[in-house]
């Protein structure tokens, strides 16, 4: 939550410098500065156990401390935020409009109370291995675009994510190079660049069995979600 003004924007200025750093930072193996350490430890323990909706990323980036920064670092950019019963009402639009310019085109938009969780499956967004964005995937990466640009009161988490097969290493490297080029995309098409996060989960969060073909199809993705900026 927003407390005073003037400390938000006094905060801002000394995080806006370091906005490209956070929004490039490591892995999520490596990622101990979004404050949630522990969390990430359990539920690595727990071995990642399979969720049963597109946004199992849920607080990957959204701990306490990190949607803060994030926050003062958008009203630091000049971007307002939003109260009561607006919140769920200027969701409600921008949900109807991602779904209206992602319809047929493989991207699957799921609400989540105030959040909208976009899942970008990897056969129609990368090649095999991959972190170049294919070009006939740009028209359907374009009107998530213009829709985040439009409802600008938000704040963007970018994270990607592989199936069970190679290295930790090789996982976590690919996995946040595939979500800096969609971050990467979106900025070029219009979005504040300040809005958005973007972390590598490597494959500690499948929504599917990765023992079969399907279920690694499923867990090779990248998931944008969109958290409303509350006062």
């Amino acid at each position: 939550m927003i407390r005073s003004a003037p400390r938000n924007v006094a905060l801002a200025l000394m995080t806006a410098a370091a906005l490209s750093a956070c929004a490039t930072g490591g892995s999520y193996v490596q990622s101990d500065q979004y404050g949630n350490e522990t969390q990430q430890q359990n539920r690595t323990g727990r071995n990642a156990l399979i969720g049963t909706a597109v946004g199992v990323a849920a607080g990957l980036l959204t701990g306490g401390s990190a949607t803060e920064r994030r926050q003062h670092a958008m009203i630091g950019a000049g971007i307002g935020a939003l109260s009561g019963a607006a919140v769920g009402q200027y969701q409600d639009r921008q949900e109807r409009a991602l779904r209206e310019r992602t319809a047929n085109t493989g991207i699957d938009v799921v609400r989540q109370g105030d959040n909208i969780s976009l899942n970008l499956p990897d056969g129609i967004t990368f090649d095999f291995g991959k972190s170049a964005l294919k070009p006939q995937f740009y028209g359907s990466l374009n009107g998530v675009a213009s829709t985040l640009s439009e409802y600008n009161q938000t704040m963007i988490e970018v994270v990607g994510h592989t199936d069970s097969i190679g290295s930790d290493a090789v996982n976590n490297r690919l996995s946040k190079e595939r979500a800096d080029a969609v971050a990467s995309y979106l900025t070029a098409q219009g979005v504040q660049r300040a809005r958005i996060e973007t972390l590598g989960a490597g494959k500690a969060y499948p929504i599917a069995d990765n023992s079969t073909d399907a279920g690694r199809a499923q867990n090779r993705r990248v998931e944008i979600r969109v958290i409303p900026l509350q006062q």
